[in-house]
C-alpha cells in the first residue's frame, strides 16, 4: 500500500489556510469598523491576529509536505514525479519545488505570511494601519490558497492541489489498471534549463517582488476605506521602495540567467513573460515619485493612488497571462493551462472592480492641490518622469496583450488573426530606446531641481558643471571610437549617441548631488545613487546591445547544410576536432567532449571515462588529476552529477598578443527539446566573449559506421587506417576489466596499437573478453580521428591477431561566438540600483518612524484635508 499521510496532512493543511483566511479576512474587516466599540475592535484584532497566525502556520506545513515529497523522491505523487528525479541535487529539488503552479503559488504565499506576520508585528509605528491593510491583506490570502485547494464541486474545479497522487492525476494509465499500488522508480527530472544556480535564487527574489507590491496597495485601499487619504503615503513608501527594490534585482536575475544560461546571445529577449514583469515595475517606480513628490508638497495624491493600484493590478494579470496559458506558443517559458484560468481571471475581475470601484466612489473627497508648478520646481519633472515611465508601460503591454485580444474577441465570437511583431526585439526596441533618453535627461533634471532652489539662476548654476563634463567625456568617447579605433565598435549612429549622451549627463548629474549631499546626511543621497544605477544600466544596454559583434562568420563560402536555418550556414564556424580555424581575431581550435565529475574541480574528457551500464557513473581508465593532484585513480568508479551534458573544449589564441584560454560551451540533446545549448563567457575588462555551440553530432543516434574492414596482424605491423598511419605494438593479458568481474577461467586481452594523427599521436586499447565460454568485444573509439577499433580474435600458435576497423565522420561542431562591449558596466548598474532604493528605503523608513512616535501630529496640510472631508 501506498503512505499517503503526508500528502493528506499537506491537503488538510491547504484547507486549514484557506479556512482561516476567510476568518482573518472577516475578521480583520470587523476590526476595522468604526461603527463597534473599542473594546470590540481589539477582540475582533485579537481573534484577527490569531486566525492569520494560523494560516501561517498551515502555509509553513504545506511547504514542509511539498517539499518533503520531492526530498524523499516519492513519485506516488504527481508534482514530485514531473517535476524531481533520483540525482538531483538538493538545490536543484529546491528548484523543482517552485518549478510548477502550484510551487510558485506557495512561494507566493509564503512571502505574503512574511510580510504579513511583519505588519502584524510592527509595533505602534503602523498600529492603526494593522487592521484594514491586513484584511486586504487576508483577502488576497484567500483567493492565492484557492489556487492550490484542489477541490471540485460539481463540474467546478477550485485550484491544482500539489498533493494528487499519480493514479488519480492519470487514472486512465494501463499500469494503475494492474497495479493501483504502482510507484515510479524516477521521475521525469528538472527541465535541464533549469538546472542553474540563479534558478534557486531568482524566482524567490522575484516573488517576493510580487508578494511586496500588495503592501502599498494594501495601504492604499486603507487609506480610501478610512478616509485617511494622505496618511496612507508615509507608512506604504518604503515598503514601495522594497517591492521595487526586489522585483527590479529578481528581474535581472532572471536576465542573468537567461544571458549566461540560454542562446539567444543576450539577457532579455522581450517575451511576453519578461514583459510581464517588466511592466508593472515601470509603473510602481512612477508610483514611487509621485508619492515622494505628495510628501514633500501634496502634489499628485490621486495620481500615486492610480499608479500604486495599477502596479498591483499588472502583478495579476501578469500572473493570468504567465498562468492560464492564453500566451499558448507566443512565450518560451510560460506556464501551461491547469484548467485555471476562469479561476485567475476572477482573481484579477475582483481586485481590478474592488480597487477601481472604491477609488470611483472616494475620487471626489480626495484632496487636490490646484498649485501650480513651475518648469524649475523638481516636483514638476518628478512627473514627467513617471508619465514616461508609464507611456512605456504601456508601449510594451499593448504589444503583448494582442494574445489577450484574439482570445476575448474569440469569446464574444470575433475571429481575429492578429500576432505578435515578427522581430519583436526591433518592434520594441525602437520606442523603449526613446523611453530610456527621456529618462536619462529626467533623471538628472529632476535630481538637480529637486535638490536646488525653484528658480531659473539656481538651475543654471546646478547644470553646467554636469553638463560641461558630460560634453568632455562624451566627445573623447566618440573621437577615440571613431578616429583612433580604440573600440572594437565605432560610437557613428545619432540615437546611440543621444543615447550615450543623455545617460552620462545623468551620471554626472547625480553624481554631483550625491558630492553635494555628503556634508548632510549619506542615506539622502539614496535617490541620486538609484539614478546613477539606471543610468549605468542604460549605458551597458546600449554597447552589450547596440554593439554586439557576431565574430564567427562563415567564411568558407559554403553551407553546412540545407536543413540549417540561414542563420546557422552565415553566423557559425565549423570546427573540425584537433583542426585549427582562424575566427576574426582568434585561431579556434575544437578538443574534444568533457564531463562534468564529482570532485574534481575541472571537466574530464569523456576518453579516459569508461561508461557503465549507469548513465550517472563512469570508471576511470586512467589516472585523473589536476596540477598534479590525483583524484581518481585507474579502476575507481565515478560519479557523473549530469551525464546528459557534454562541455566542448575549444580553445581561443589570440593571433597577436599569442593570449590563450579555453572555454568550455555546454550542449545536451534532449529527446522531447532537440539540442540544449547553453553558453560559455570569457570576460574581459570591456567585453564579453560569448560562445556556444550552435550544431553538434548527436550522441543518442546511432553512429553510421562503415562496413568493417578486418585486418590480420602481427606485432609491429603497420596498416593505414582512414588515412592515418597505424601501429600494432602487441597485446596483454589483463586481470582486471573496469565495469566487469572475470572469474576462473575467464581471460581478458587487451591490444596496444598507436595511431598518428594530423597533430597528435593516439593510443588505441580495444579488448576481448573470453567469459563463460563466450568471446566479448569492448572497441577503441577515436572520436578526433572517425575510428572504430575492435580486438576480434587471437590465434596463439601463428602468433596473429584480427583487428576490426570502422570509419565514420570525424567528431565537430557548428559554434557561434559574439563580442559584447562593457556588458560588465549593466551588471554593475544593477547593483548600485539596487543599493540606491536600499538606502531611500532605509531613509523613508527611518522618517517614517520618526514622524509617527512623536504622537502622530499630523502636517498641517493633512489637517486641512481632513477638515475639508469632515
Amino acid at each position: 500500500m501506498i503512505n499517503t499521510l503526508i500528502g493528506d496532512i499537506g491537503h488538510l493543511s491547504v484547507i486549514i489556510a484557506f479556512v482561516a483566511a476567510i476568518v482573518a479576512s472577516y475578521a480583520y474587516f470587523m476590526a476595522s469598523r468604526s461603527s463597534n466599540t473599542a473594546e470590540d475592535l481589539k477582540s475582533w484584532r485579537r481573534f484577527a491576529r490569531t486566525a492569520f497566525y494560523v494560516h501561517s502556520a498551515a502555509v509553513i506545513v504545506i511547504i514542509f509536505a511539498l517539499f518533503n515529497i520531492i526530498y524523499e523522491h516519492r513519485y506516488e505523487y504527481y508534482y514530485a514525479w514531473s517535476h524531481s528525479s533520483n540525482h538531483l541535487p538538493v538545490h536543484y529539488m529546491i528548484s523543482s519545488f517552485w518549478e510548477g503552479q502550484e510551487g510558485s503559488f506557495l512561494l507566493w504565499i509564503f512571502w505574503h505570511v512574511i510580510l504579513g506576520v511583519v505588519l502584524m508585528n510592527s509595533g505602534k509605528k503602523n498600529k492603526e494601519w494593522e487592521a484594514p491593510v491586513m484584511a486586504m491583506f487576508s483577502f488576497v490570502q484567500l483567493f492565492l490558497t484557492s489556487m492550490i485547494l484542489g477541490i471540485v464541486i460539481g463540474e467546478m474545479k477550485i485550484g491544482s492541489s500539489p498533493f494528487i497522487l499519480m493514479r488519480d492525476f492519470m487514472p486512465d494509465a494501463p499500469v494503475f489498471a494492474m497495479d493501483p499500488n504502482f510507484k515510479p522508480e524516477d521521475g521525469t527530472g528538472l527541465n535541464p534549463l533549469l538546472q542553474n544556480i540563479w534558478m534557486v535564487i531568482h524566482p524567490p527574489t522575484l516573488f517576493l517582488g510580487f508578494a511586496a507590491t500588495l503592501v502599498p496597495f494594501a495601504f492604499a485601499m486603507a487609506g480610501l476605506w478610512k478616509n485617511k487619504f494622505g496618511e496612507w503615503v508615509r507608512p506604504a513608501l518604503p515598503w514601495a521602495h522594497f517591492a521595487a527594490l526586489s522585483l527590479g534585482l529578481g528581474t535581472m536575475m532572471g536576465a542573468y540567467w537567461a544571458y549566461e544560461t540560454l542562446n539567444f546571445g543576450g539577457y532579455w529577449n522581450w517575451d511576453p513573460v519578461e514583459n510581464a514583469v517588466y511592466i508593472p515595475w515601470l509603473v510602481l517606480v512612477g508610483a514611487i515619485h509621485t508619492m515622494i513628490v505628495y510628501r514633500r508638497s501634496k502634489h499628485g495624491l490621486r495620481v500615486s493612488y492610480i499608479l500604486v493600484i495599477v502596479s498591483f493590478i499588472l502583478i495579476l494579470y501578469a500572473t493570468f497571462l504567465t498562468r492560464s496559458g492564453i500566451l499558448g506558443n507566443a512565450s518560451v517559458h510560460s506556464f501551461t493551462d491547469l484548467g485555471l484560468s476562469g479561476q485567475l481571471f476572477t482573481y484579477l475581475t475582483a481586485f481590478a472592480v474592488l480597487a477601481v470601484g472604491l477609488l470611483a466612489y472616494k475620487w471626489k473627497q480626495i484632496p487636490a492641490t490646484e498649485k501650480e508648478l513651475s518648469t524649475y520646481n523638481g516636483e514638476f519633472w518628478v512627473f514627467i518622469g513617471a508619465a514616461v515611465l508609464c507611456l512605456a508601460g504601456f508601449q510594451v503591454l499593448t504589444t503583448t496583450s494582442i494574445p489577450v485580444y484574439n482570445s476575448f474577441l474569440g469569446f464574444i465570437g470575433i475571429e481575429s488573426n492578429a500576432a505578435l511583431p515578427a522581430d519583436q526585439v526591433e518592434h520594441y526596441t525602437k520606442f523603449q530606446l526613446w523611453a530610456g533618453v527621456l529618462i536619462a535627461v529626467l533623471t538628472g533634471i529632476g535630481q538637480l531641481t529637486w535638490w536646488r532652489k525653484a528658480d531659473k539662476t539656481s538651475f543654471l548654476d546646478a547644470i553646467t558643471m554636469p553638463l560641461m563634463l558630460t560634453l568632455l567625456f562624451a566627445s573623447l568617447v566618440i573621437i577615440l571610437s571613431n578616429k583612433f579605433d580604440v573600440f572594437d565598435f565605432k560610437l557613428d549612429d545619432p540615437i546611440y549617441i543621444i543615447l550615450f549622451v543623455t545617460s552620462l549627463f545623468a551620471v554626472f548629474a547625480n553624481l554631483s548631488i550625491i558630492l553635494s549631499l555628503l556634508h548632510k546626511k549619506v542615506t539622502l543621497s539614496g535617490g541620486a545613487v538609484a539614478h546613477i544605477g539606471i543610468a549605468l544600466m542604460l549605458l551597458g544596454i546600449l554597447f552589450s546591445s547596440g554593439y554586439s559583434k557576431i565574430i564567427s562568420g562563415n567564411t568558407s563560402g559554403m553551407l553546412y547544410s540545407r536543413e540549417f536555418p540561414d542563420e546557422i550556414n552565415r553566423d557559425n564556424v565549423l570546427l573540425w576536432r584537433n583542426a585549427a580555424t582562424d575566427m576574426d581575431k582568434y585561431v579556434v581550435s575544437y578538443h574534444g567532449q568533457y564531463l562534468e565529475v564529482e570532485g574534481v574541480p575541472q571537466y574530464i574528457n569523456k576518453e579516459i571515462l569508461f561508461r557503465t551500464a549507469d548513465e550517472y557513473t563512469a570508471i576511470a581508465r586512467a589516472d585523473i588529476k589536476v596540477n598534479d593532484k590525483i583524484y581518481y585513480k585507474t579502476g575507481d568508479t565515478l560519479y557523473l552529477p549530469s551525464p546528459e551534458n557534454t562541455y566542448y573544449e575549444v580553445e581561443y589564441k589570440h593571433r597577436e598578443t599569442g593570449d590563450i584560454f579555453v572555454l568550455y560551451p555546454r550542449a545536451q540533446v534532449n529527446p522531447n527539446m532537440g539540442l540544449l545549448a547553453s553558453p560559455d563567457i570569457k570576460s574581459f575588462a570591456t567585453k564579453d566573449l560569448y560562445t556556444h555551440v550552435s550544431s553538434v553530432l548527436d550522441p543518442n543516434e546511432e553512429r553510421e559506421w562503415s562496413e568493417l574492414q578486418e585486418y590480420t596482424l602481427t606485432m609491429g605491423d603497420t596498416l593505414i587506417l582512414n588515412d592515418y598511419v597505424a601501429i600494432f605494438n602487441g597485446v596483454e593479458v589483463i586481470k582486471e576489466v573496469p565495469g566487469v568481474s572475470l572469474k576462473e577461467g575467464d581471460v581478458a586481452v587487451q591490444a596496444d596499437m598507436k595511431v598518428m594523427g594530423e597533430k597528435k599521436t593516439y593510443h588505441a586499447h580495444p579488448l576481448l573478453i573470453f567469459k563463460d565460454g563466450m568471446a566479448g568485444y569492448y572497441p577503441e573509439i577515436i572520436e578526433d580521428l572517425g575510428l572504430r577499433i575492435m580486438f576480434l580474435n587471437v590465434d596463439p600458435e601463428k602468433q596473429e591477431f584480427k583487428i576490426g576497423v570502422n570509419t565514420t565522420q570525424k567528431d565537430y561542431i557548428i559554434l557561434k561566438a559574439m563580442e559584447k562591449p562593457f556588458v560588465n558596466i549593466l551588471w554593475i548598474g544593477t547593483i548600485v540600483m539596487t543599493i540606491g532604493f536600499f538606502m531611500a528605503m532605509v531613509r523613508r523608513g527611518e522618517a517614517g518612524g520618526v514622524k509617527t512616535a512623536k504622537a502622530n501630529p499630523a502636517p498641517k496640510a493633512e489637517k486641512a484635508e481632513k477638515a475639508q472631508v469632515a
